[in-house]
Formats: C-alpha cells, sequence, structure tokens
C-alpha cells in the first residue's frame, strides 16, 4: 500500500496539477550535456522525497510539493540561466534542487537566485569558489566541496605508491577549482605534478591533448573531467595511442556509462566520489530499488538529490511558510543537532515532529551535516574499476 501510494503521489508530481496549496520546487540539473547519463536517477530521487512527504499528509498549511524539471545543461550557463529564469517567472518555484555543475550553478546563483530571492540546494556543485560566493543566505550543498575531495585524492594516490601524476581538468570552474585542489594537496604530501592543463569539452579528437601530457609524463594520469564528455575522450585518446594505462578518476567521471563506453581497458582505474556507508545511505539505495520510477541510491549525487529536496521541504515546515526569505533561516537548524535524528523514508515523521515545534536532525542518506557557508562536510567512497564494475575499496 505504501509503495501504491508513493507511486501515486509521483504520479501527481509529474502530472502537476495545480492547486492553491501546491508548492512548486524546481529541479535544475543537466538532463542534457556532460553528466546527462547521472541526472535521471538525481531528478527521481529527489522526486521520491516529495512523493514521500506528500503521501504522509503531514505538511503545514495543506502544502502538496510539486517537481518542475528545468535542463541547466550543465556546461552552458546561459542556457541554465534562462532555464532558472523560467522555474521562477513563469513556474513559479519556491526552491530549487540545483544546479548541478558548479559554473551553471554559480550564474544561477548570481544571476536568477539573488535577485529573485530563491533558495537553492545544490547535490552536486562542488567547487571551492562556492564557498565564499555572496549569496544572501540562500545558498546550500548536499555535496562536499573539491577542496575536501582534493585531500581524499592526495591520500588515495599516496596509498597506491603513486610518486607523480600528470594531470587534466575540464576547462570551467568545477574543473579547474578541483585540479587546483588535487595539485596541491598532492605536492603536500610530496608527490610531484608533471603537467596540469585544461581540456575542452566536446571536441572529436584529443590526441594533441594527449600528446602533450605524454610527453610531461607520470606514473599514472588524473582525469578531472566528465564521464560523458571531454574526460572519456580523453582516456579513449590516452589508451589508443598507448600514452597512459591507468587513471585517477574524482567524483566527475563517476558513472556506469564509462566503463560501458571504455571497456576492459579501465580495469585497474580507481578514484573516489563522494557518498556515505552510514546505515541511512544502505536504506535509501534499497527505496530507490523499489520506488516507481526506480532509481539507483548508488549512482552520484542521487543521494545528495534526495537530501537536497528534503532540507527544502523540512526548512518549510519548521518555519511554517514556503516563502524562502522566510524558510531560509531553517535550513542549517533542520539539517544539524540538536534534535531527533531523520533518515530516509522518516519524512513524515519529522514533518509531524516540526509540526510539534521539535527540533530535528536531518542525517538522511549521504550523513548531511552543514558546516561553515552551508555546505556538506561529505565523506568518500574509494573505488577501484574490476570487471567493468566500481567496486568499493574502503569509504573515507
Amino acid at each position: 500500500m505504501k509503495k501504491l501510494l508513493l507511486a501515486t503521489a509521483a504520479s501527481a508530481l509529474m502530472a502537476g496539477a495545480a492547486s492553491a496549496e501546491d508548492v512548486k520546487i524546481g529541479i535544475l540539473i543537466g538532463f542534457t550535456g556532460p553528466i546527462e547519463s547521472l541526472t535521471g536517477h538525481m531528478a527521481n530521487a529527489a522526486e521520491e522525497a516529495m512523493a514521500e512527504v506528500n503521501a504522509s499528509g503531514k505538511a503545514l498549511n495543506g502544502m502538496n510539493f510539486v517537481s518542475v524539471r528545468g535542463d541547466s545543461t550543465c556546461g552552458d550557463s546561459a542556457a541554465g540561466t534562462a532555464a532558472a529564469e523560467r522555474l521562477v517567472t513563469a513556474e513559479g518555484i519556491k526552491g530549487m534542487v540545483g544546479g548541478d555543475c558548479s559554473g551553471v550553478t554559480g550564474a544561477i546563483l548570481q544571476n536568477v537566485a539573488r535577485p529573485n530571492g530563491i533558495v537553492m540546494v545544490s547535490p552536486s556543485a562542488t567547487s571551492p569558489a562556492l564557498s565564499t560566493a555572496e549569496d544572501d543566505g540562500l545558498f546550500f550543498r548536499t555535496a562536499p566541496s573539491d577542496a575536501r575531495e582534493g585531500q581524499v585524492m592526495a591520500d588515495v594516490l599516496v596509498e597506491h605508491g603513486v610518486k607523480s601524476i600528470a594531470l587534466t581538468y575540464t576547462n570551467n570552474d568545477y574543473g579547474k577549482g578541483l585540479a587546483e585542489a588535487i595539485a596541491s594537496s598532492f605536492t603536500a604530501v610530496g608527490g610531484v605534478v608533471t603537467i596540469n592543463a585544461s581540456h575542452e569539452d566536446g571536441k572529436a579528437d584529443y590526441s594533441a591533448e594527449v600528446a602533450a601530457l605524454a610527453a610531461a609524463g607520470g606514473d599514472l594520469l588524473v582525469v578531472a573531467g566528465y564521464l560523458d564528455q571531454g574526460g572519456k575522450g580523453i582516456i579513449q585518446a590516452s589508451l589508443d595511442s598507448g600514452a597512459f594505462s591507468t587513471f585517477g578518476l574524482p567524483g566527475g567521471m563517476v558513472g556506469d556509462s564509462l566503463p560501458e563506453a571504455i571497456g576492459p581497458a579501465l580495469n585497474g582505474s580507481y578514484g573516489q566520489v563522494a557518498q556515505s556507508d552510514s546505515e541511512g545511505a544502505a536504506k535509501l539505495i534499497e527505496m530507490g530499488k523499489s520506488n516507481s520510477p526506480a532509481w539507483d541510491g548508488t549512482s552520484p549525487y542521487a543521494m545528495e538529490s534526495y537530501d537536497a529536496a528534503a532540507l527544502i521541504m523540512l526548512a518549510m515546515q519548521a518555519a511554517g511558510s514556503s516563502d524562502p526569505k522566510v524558510y531560509k533561516d531553517k535550513v542549517m537548524d533542520v539539517a544539524n543537532a540538536p534534535g531527533v535524528k531523520i533518515g530516509p523514508g522518516e519524512l513524515g515523521k519529522a514533518m509531524e515532529l516540526l509540526a510539534a515545534g521539535q527540533d530535528i536532525d536531518y542525517e538522511g542518506g549521504s550523513a548531511v551535516e552543514l558546516i561553515g557557508p552551508g555546505e556538506s562536510a561529505g565523506r568518500y567512497r574509494e573505488f577501484e574499476i574490476k570487471d567493468g564494475k566500481y567496486e568499493t575499496t574502503k569509504f573515507r
């Protein structure tokens, strides 16, 4: 019966039937572009959180949450900004799960969210520059900053006995910030970065870029790019030319489409992605399998998307208002102690507690803990690719 209620609520979300009590939440991520193989899982996870709350009937003021999707494209800031404007002006959203990629997210924050007073909770924008961006208290993220991932990757490389790396990054805010974090962290522990060079997404031929990387050399090539775009092209060109055979893979390179595209030659490569090993994570993975439509809770940023949508709704409940200017001040409160710990599948319980004036500590699937300027403290899953699969080796 519970599954039926959730499926029915999810159908209602996508149908978008309007009523006086409907509260629209935008899901603005790259349904096309360099991470498009991930975003279906991300959107379905966020919408499951909305369906769960709607099925509980516990939202104050008769609020019924409605999902409105928009395509950020991940890479085109003008297109992402236009999509955000549509969600705000034409659809009347009261909060946004998104953006996804860092450059687009920063543009939307400055050009749309701040001028219109819209709360954004990004499940995947990780640039360190977003930590210090002017945001008027409107921007939060459930994924940790790349400053943290740089430290984690340096540790992973050292434990694999790597002394030197060639490093390439996608030429945008995400790639630049991550490459800087990796390079500084790796050199701080005694490693050598032989080259730190950008690449452009969308090219048909990466032989020139790979030739420069190969000339510099290194024990392996770290690719701080996108799995469905230039990062994949760099790896394929490296393998075709024999320049490199093993690759270090940060979060933007993690997803089933990469080993499917590259094949057995990717076996033995390794890296890390933001993900939790908490009890809530295991529960959310099972929820994703049983939901309709099903989604993969182990897919990068799916858990963070469920949690982003949950934080928006819980903050509204705590504030007793869907007005972003009012509920923005409650996001940190519902995400952190003190309060009753809340995991996946317990959003109805959380809404009931908040309605009664009690505090909650939302942990969700990604072990949410917001620090500093509203960003996640973060945990990482270390993996190695074996037989075409991302096999977990440990959590950090």
